[in-house]
C-alpha cells in the first residue's frame, strides 16, 4: 500500500485495527512510535547497485489502555511527517514486535489494515539462471545505476 492509499482511508474510518498474518488483531491501545523514510543503497549478487525507499510505520505495544490511536490523529502525524522528512508517495513498511521485530506489508480488507508477510527474492535471477516462481519483490521498483553482470556458474549469487 503507498502512502496516498493510507492517507485516504484514514480519512473515511472511524477507528484503526491492524491485523497480524495469523489472524490474530494488533492491540487497540497500539501506538504507532515512527514514521519515517527508510532508505536502501546495496548491491545484489548480480553486481546491480540499487536504491530504494520505503516510508515505515512501527507500531508498539505500550500496554497503555487509557489511550487510543485515531485515525485523525495518525493522519496528523503521517502529514506532519510528510512536511518534516519530504516524504513521496512510497509503498509502506509496518514494523511490529511480537517475539521479535517483524517488517510486514501493508494491504486493508474493507475492516483491518492487514499486515502481510514480507519475502526475499535474488534481484538478479536473469544473471544466475535462477528459476523465480512467485516473486513478491518487484525488481522495477528498485532504482538501478550500474550492472557489472553475473555469469551462470561464477559463483556470485
Amino acid at each position: 500500500m503507498k502512502l496516498s492509499h493510507l492517507k485516504l482511508l484514514l480519512k473515511e474510518l472511524k477507528t484503526i485495527h491492524f491485523q497480524l498474518p495469523n489472524k490474530e488483531l494488533v492491540p487497540n491501545h497500539f501506538h504507532v512510535t515512527e514514521v519515517g523514510k527508510i532508505t536502501k543503497h546495496f548491491i545484489d549478487c548480480g553486481g546491480t547497485e540499487r536504491k530504494e525507499a520505503i516510508v515505515n510505520l512501527q507500531l508498539y505495544n505500550a500496554n497503555d489502555y487509557d489511550h487510543r490511536l485515531h485515525p485523525e490523529k495518525l493522519l496528523k502525524i503521517i502529514e506532519l511527517s510528510e512536511k518534516a522528512l519530504k516524504l513521496a508517495d512510497l509503498e509502506i513498511e509496518v514494523e511490529y514486535q511480537a517475539d521479535t521485530i517483524g517488517k510486514f506489508g501493508l494491504e486493508f480488507d474493507g475492516k483491518h489494515f492487514l499486515l502481510t508477510n514480507k519475502q526475499t527474492n535474488c534481484l538478479a535471477a536473469d544473471n544466475c539462471n535462477i528459476q523465480v516462481e512467485d516473486s513478491k519483490t518487484k525488481t522495477s521498483e528498485f532504482q538501478t545505476e550500474s550492472k557489472i553482470g553475473c555469469a551462470p556458474g561464477s559463483g556470485c549469487c
